[in-house]
């Protein structure tokens, strides 16, 4: 049976984006065993892809904070034993990144990376055995599946299946129905303004839809309690690990949020998802793939709330 190895490290994003390529690997290449090198913070969203045989964590980013340390050069001896235990009919980098040609360099087996015209780093296309042109003005979800389909020697088709198997009992008891509202993001410009998120969110509770607010670091969190203030019902729940976000989404009414991995991970999911572009463009990297989507705004261009009511609208998802 062919065994595939995927490097995609990193951000929750691109593995998400990458998603759909897995899928097709499973589809196209009878008995295709798939494993996965990926951050260890996103080792358990790769998990829940139903084709990943094998999740390898790797630890590039925290690697490096401490790369004084015997723990580090331990832990790395150690990735790198487990990464060489296998030897891959197809070593594919989708990330594009000299950290991640790197990666895939250590593995055992022919090595896919995207030709010097494509990748995100240039530099990267030297350390592969196998260079694949692919257009960069494509969406991230396409480059990553014709990456995938060159590499294997197959039509990836048109239909975009992430995988994901968010199965299990919810995190949280909820009032139903529910919204998610992922207001934080990686960059301040791709913020959607607080008081927007607070009229939003009392529109929705007055359409009988409970709003939830969930975050990752206090920072997060505190902002996440300043706009509940304003919403009546609205609840700020623990902390949740991606897993439990994946469980939680599965089950919401709706999802809005701004240009973060989690409202990826919605979309993945297949619920009603809202994307507020603020400080980028969603035309390579926006929601994609179904059409309980809406993608809105762009760079210098933030969303007015009005507009995220209608798409919720348009979608079902509000009266």
């Amino acid at each position: 049976m062919p065994r595939i190895l995927f490097v995609k490290t990193s951000s929750l994003g691109d593995v998400i984006h990458n998603c759909p390529a897995v899928t097709d690997v499973a589809r196209h290449v009878p008995g295709a065993q798939i494993d996965w090198v990926v951050e260890e913070p996103f080792a358990g969203l790769a998990a829940l892809h139903a084709n990943v045989r094998r999740v390898i964590p790797v630890a590039i980013r925290r690697w490096r904070s401490e790369i004084a340390s015997t723990g580090t050069w331990s832990e790395f001896g150690d990735f790198r034993r487990l990464l060489r235990a296998e030897d891959y009919d197809a070593v594919i980098d989708s990330q594009g990144l000299v950290k991640s040609a790197l990666v895939a360099a250590l593995a055992r087996g022919p090595k896919h990376g995207f030709d010097r015209a494509s990748a995100r780093e240039p530099l990267a296309a030297r350390l592969y055995d196998h260079l694949h042109a692919v257009p960069v003005g494509l969406h991230a979800v396409q480059r990553n599946r014709r990456l995938a389909a060159a590499a294997l020697s197959y039509a990836p088709g048109e239909a975009c299946d992430y995988g994901l198997r968010a199965e299990g009992d919810s995190p949280l008891h909820t009032l139903i129905p529910f919204a998610l509202l992922f207001t934080m993001t990686s960059r301040e410009d791709k913020l959607w303004p607080e008081e927007h998120w607070r009229s939003l969110g009392m529109a929705l509770e007055a359409g009988g839809i409970h709003c939830l607010l969930p975050w990752g670091s206090d920072e997060e969190k505190r902002r996440c309690a300043r706009i509940a203030t304003a919403i009546p019902g609205a609840v700020v729940p623990r902390r949740l690990s991606l897993p439990e976000l994946a469980r939680l989404a599965r089950r919401a009414h709706c999802v809005v949020g701004v240009d973060t991995g989690l409202s990826h991970l919605a979309a993945a999911l297949g619920v009603r998802t809202v994307g507020l572009y603020c400080g980028s463009s969603p035309a390579l990297t926006g929601l994609y793939g179904s059409d309980r989507l809406r993608n809105l705004g762009g760079p210098g261009a933030a969303p007015a709330v009005g507009a995220a009511l209608e798409a919720l609208r348009s979608l079902g998802a509000l009266a």
